[in-house]
């Protein structure tokens, strides 16, 4: 058995809040005292609620943090992956929440058995990067439903004024890209993020209205896209027009 998996198992046997003595659980898991020994004192190290000393046995004090999520190793490798993706992403915003999400999962949780290499995501498109000064006011706007007027490059290199009512983001790998209600077209469009010049937040809101909501955008999409077209495909160079 990996450690990993081990830890994992640990945990759950000291989930129900008794005393279990190392031979105890030694014997469950089938590997030496010594082993169980220095296995607890990385889970108390880890900062998980557990007391006990050899000798006596080891208890569970407290639940652990965001019970009843217990999760198995490959679970735990997952988010641990997907929180780095977006703490070395290219959104300050959501990389700031993404470490702090990171510092709290490490203090509830056993350290992974082997490191992962520094190397692991790269983020060196010259698209992200350039679309990452304006992601943190588009969610803003997004999220207050707020109008902006932006200077955009279009794909054949014309710069353009657009007013818009942004709706939503999305990330295809290296681009990000704004659904938006677009006011001089009266209709949807797409723009890509890294090809706006600049954004002038109008301080404006806009309301609630039928057939110019995510939701209708959304609807659009999908009575437009057939089952052999693919996500890749139909957004593999997102322009906005």
């Amino acid at each position: 058995m990996r450690r990993t998996d081990r830890l994992f198992e640990l945990i759950q046997i000291l989930r129900d809040g008794r005393l279990h003595r190392a031979s105890e659980m030694a014997e469950r898991l089938e590997v030496s005292v010594r082993t169980i020994w220095r296995d607890m004192a990385t889970l108390m190290a880890s900062g998980l609620p557990v007391e006990g000393e050899r000798g006596v046995g080891y208890i569970l004090r407290a639940p652990i943090t965001l019970p009843p999520m217990i999760l198995t190793p490959p679970e735990m490798e997952a988010l641990r992956l997907g929180v780095r993706l977006v703490a070395e992403g290219a959104d300050p915003g959501l990389a700031r929440a993404a470490r702090g999400l990171a510092a709290k999962i490490a203090a509830v949780v056993p350290a992974p058995a082997t490191p992962e290499p520094d190397d692991l995501f790269v983020y060196s498109a010259d698209e992200t990067q350039r679309a990452a000064p304006h992601l943190p006011v588009l969610r803003q706007a997004i999220r207050a439903r707020q109008r902006l007027a932006i200077t955009y490059i279009d794909p054949h290199g014309a710069e353009t004024h657009r007013d818009i009512r942004p709706l939503q983001l999305e990330f295809w790998g290296r681009v990000w890209t704004l659904a938006a209600f677009c006011e001089a077209r009266a209709d949807f469009r797409s723009f890509r993020v890294d090809r706006i010049v600049a954004i002038t937040e109008t301080g404006e809101t806009y309301p609630d209205e039928p057939g110019r909501r995510l939701e209708d955008y959304r609807a659009r999409i999908a009575a437009e896209l057939t089952p052999a077209d693919a996500p890749e495909t139909r957004n593999s160079d997102p322009a906005g027009s």
